[in-house]
């Protein structure tokens, strides 16, 4: 993933780091700029180690004002070649992009002038297709989850549940941190779900999403059966886990039902009724540089899934 940090600068964090700068202090303020930009930890971590491993490779002496594009290029085959340790297409093309983002980074904050990095070709690496839902297995899925609502004991947990990672896309984490009220059923354009996270780092990921009607009618018998306080879902996340793939088996499938492939298919099914790609990356909560291989892969799909 490519990380969309030239958007917006922060000078401050390169305000005492010039050319003849060491790597260490330049580092640290890469790491707090990162920390700004409001990334997942993981990227975070993954970034600034990429940087740590290309300055462990060079003289201790090296200022970032000496580095070549030579040196990258050396390193880059060194990790490919001569490491040792193996290097898989996926992280080569991380590491390349972490390096090309740093020294842009230097070079739109004035620290250098020439960007070393610049010709070093970018790499890129899509993972492969997700598996999603037909048409058929998704109407099965939800037949499974309804019939749930209609036994001898109700039970509205598992429409509530699986209706809502189908008609809503949302990922196992924003489904674990929604509360009853983040269900609004009487906003004026129709009930809504709200997307919200407690990192004010993650702030851009907040969107509301509209529910669906018969979404909504078994949600007022989930409320119903069982207590809500705090979370609407107030399971572990093996829990939830478990209840999808016994929707998944009852309704015969020879997938796994999951968080993710229920994602997949409810954008999948956006993007084949022709909703504009924009809304559907905001339903995501994606980024314009995430949503370029969501993209993609949702082409792909759409032709041959």
């Amino acid at each position: 993933m490519v990380l969309e940090i030239e958007n917006t600068l922060n000078n401050e964090s390169t305000a005492h780091i010039t050319a003849s700068s060491y790597f260490p202090p330049t580092l640290n303020a890469w790491s707090i700029y990162l920390n700004d930009q409001g990334l997942s930890p993981h990227t975070e971590k993954a970034f600034t180690a990429d940087l740590r491993l290309f300055v462990s490779y060079l003289s201790p002496d090296r200022t970032i004002g000496s580095i070549s594009t030579t040196d990258i290029n050396n390193f880059l085959g060194w990790m490919q070649t001569g490491r040792g340790v193996p290097c898989s297409p996926k992280t080569l093309a991380r590491r390349i992009t972490s390096i090309k983002a740093f020294f842009r980074w230097l070079v739109k904050n004035g620290v250098l002038v020439t960007d070393p990095a610049e010709p070093i070709p970018q790499k890129t690496v899509i993972s492969p297709l997700p598996t999603v839902l037909s048409i058929e297995e998704t109407q099965a899925v939800l037949d499974a989850a309804n019939f749930h609502r209609q036994a001898s004991k109700p039970d509205a947990r598992y429409y509530a549940l699986t209706a809502l990672v189908l008609y809503t896309g949302i990922k196992k984490g924003e489904c674990l941190a929604l509360s009853p009220n983040h269900v609004d059923l009487d906003a004026p354009a129709g009930p809504l779900l709200f997307v919200r996270y407690s990192n004010p780092q993650h702030r851009y990921k907040e969107r509301k999403i509209p529910l669906p009607e018969d979404w909504v009618e078994a949600f007022y018998e989930y409320k119903s059966q069982y207590e809500l306080d705090d979370r609407l879902f107030p399971w572990s996340p093996r829990r939830l886990e478990y209840l999808l793939e016994d929707i998944g088996e009852e309704a015969g499938l020879d997938k796994h039902l999951s968080f993710d492939m229920c994602r997949w298919t409810c954008v999948l099914n956006d993007w084949r009724t022709g909703m504009e790609h924009d809304k559907i990356r905001q339903k995501l909560g994606i980024s314009k540089v995430q949503w370029r291989e969501v993209s993609m892969k949702l082409s792909q799909l759409a032709e041959y899934a």
